[in-house]
């Protein structure tokens, strides 16, 4: 777990760079309230909501980021401000919370920036929960968020915006439907049945910390679109929480609350949040759990017995997410999964044509955007199956499938990204036999999504010296082996949840 986490391959160390400006960012945005006289919980809440942005804003491009950024107080500021008029009114705050949570959820349909707003908004609520906010309060929590978003956005957009080099990633629209058959709307409705459990089931741990429950439910939901992937986030939400709790104390304990060691553990856990977010769930949320204990150290109230509450009430938020996503109108892990799998073939399929294009002369083919695209839908892939790669599964032939299917899915991918850098090169020709071997690849592709017949195996080939030719012919027998497991009978789905 530790190697996947801190030696996974980083391509353009874009992990060290997403997590190096977290920190500086989210640093800026703390000294900066703290220079105009800001108070340490107006501090706080600003830094979490420069976290948010830097964190969960995604939009492919850098105007569209900007743009989410600029509208996040647009949703933050009235919740605030409800949460914190609602602060001694119970049932009605309960009530609002699940609202604001269902809210956030079912805002996914609308793409990188509806999710983005849905997770400001749930979290403005959790907030005023976690430092108790009073409306006198709000003038100056507003204040600092501004700041702080203010800032954030000057080290994203200005100081280090090292995305306008990049290729805009793809961004894949979420599974279309209408109704109780769209998947957002059904996870909305998961969300606030299982928000609904931790809340009852947390008042009854704490009438102080019940809000760890609900949040920990929320989390559990961000990034999964099936009752599978929620089952493994859970899991290793609780799991995270367990190991950081001994850590967090390790850390934060002996500084006794001093100012300038407390500030480095928080930076250390801020830049594990953004640096293992992408390769390790548990690893992400030891960083939280320590960065949360620091936190709590700085507040003066920190104590043993506070990080076992926090890791009950993650266990009884997760356990409610579990137990909405078994229950209540579940999505399956095999339906979900064939979904991405037939989007991230006819993905290959598009890229394979754009570089044939680009072989052939034309000047406008260009298959960069499409390999983005696949990188997108494999990560989408990964995170479906990983109910059934993870260790602990106990379907032994149905882990082994699932992990073939993802290597050769890999593979797919390596080759039509060395296909397209062949393209690239000016001097690179197309001739007959690149033309055959492409529409192979096409064929193939739309084999196996269900369009023709069922793929044959590749033939054999003589192995080819022109770079183009081999990576075709790779890309071939890799789809070709791909037909086994994805055709398996019904009886053997590749998943089960």
């Amino acid at each position: 777990m530790l190697r996947k986490a801190f030696v996974a391959r980083d391509p353009g160390r874009l992990r060290l760079r997403f997590a190096s400006r977290a920190v500086l960012g989210i640093g800026l945005a703390v000294v900066v309230c703290g220079l105009v006289g800001h108070s340490l919980v107006a501090a706080i809440t600003g830094g979490l909501a420069a976290l948010l942005a830097l964190f969960t804003v995604t939009d492919p491009t850098v105007r569209g980021q900007a743009v989410t950024t600029a509208l996040l107080p647009a949703v933050g500021f009235p919740v605030l401000a409800l949460a914190a008029v609602l602060h001694d009114h119970p049932l009605a705050r309960d009530t609002a919370f699940l609202a604001v949570m269902g809210a956030g959820v079912y805002a996914r349909r609308y793409g990188p920036r509806g999710h983005s707003l849905g997770i400001f908004a749930f979290m403005a609520f959790f907030t005023t929960q976690f430092l108790h906010t009073l409306p006198g309060q709000l003038p100056a929590l507003y204040s600092a968020v501004a700041l702080s978003l203010l800032s954030a956005s000057a080290v994203r957009f200005g100081l280090w915006c090292y995305e306008r080099r990049l290729t805009a990633p793809a961004a894949p629209a979420p599974p279309s439907g209408a109704g109780l058959a769209r998947v957002t709307t059904r996870q909305a409705v998961q969300a606030v049945t299982g928000g609904a459990v931790a809340l009852m089931a947390g008042q009854l741990m704490s009438d102080q910390r019940w809000y760890w429950a609900v949040g920990a439910t929320w989390w559990v939901f961000v990034n999964t679109a099936s009752r599978g992937e929620t089952l493994v986030r859970g899991f290793r939400r609780v799991l995270g929480t367990l190991i950081g709790i001994p850590v967090g104390l390790a850390l934060v304990v002996p500084l006794h609350g001093a100012p300038v060691p407390t500030a480095l553990v928080v930076a250390a856990g801020v830049f594990g949040i953004f640096y293992t977010a992408a390769v390790s769930y548990t690893w992400m949320m030891l960083s939280v759990t320590v960065m949360a204990g620091a936190l709590y150290g700085s507040l003066g109230v920190l104590d043993p017995g506070l990080l076992a509450l926090r890791l009950g009430e993650t266990a009884v938020g997760a356990l409610g997410a579990m137990l909405a996503v078994l229950c209540v109108l579940p999505v399956t892990t095999h339906a979900t999964t064939d979904a991405w799998i037939q989007r991230a073939l006819r993905c290959v399929h598009a890229c394979t044509e754009e570089a044939a294009a680009r072989l052939s002369g034309s000047a406008t083919a260009d298959p960069a955007p499409r390999i983005a695209e696949l990188e997108a839908l494999l990560g989408r892939v990964r995170l479906s199956l990983a109910p059934l790669v993870h260790p602990l599964s106990p379907l032994r032939a149905r882990r082994a499938r699932a992990g073939h299917v993802l290597a050769l899915l890999d593979a797919c991918a390596r080759e039509v990204r060395g296909l397209a850098s062949v393209a690239a090169d000016p001097e690179a020709s197309h001739d007959a036999r690149l033309a055959a071997a492409c529409w192979r690849v096409e064929n193939a592709v739309e084999a196996l999504t269900g369009r023709t017949a069922v793929v044959s195996a590749a033939p054999a080939h003589p192995v080819a010296t022109e770079p183009a030719l081999a990576h075709l012919h790779s890309l071939e027998r890799a789809l070709a082996e791909l037909a086994a497991p994805l055709h398996s009978p019904p009886s053997a789905p590749l998943v089960t949840a």
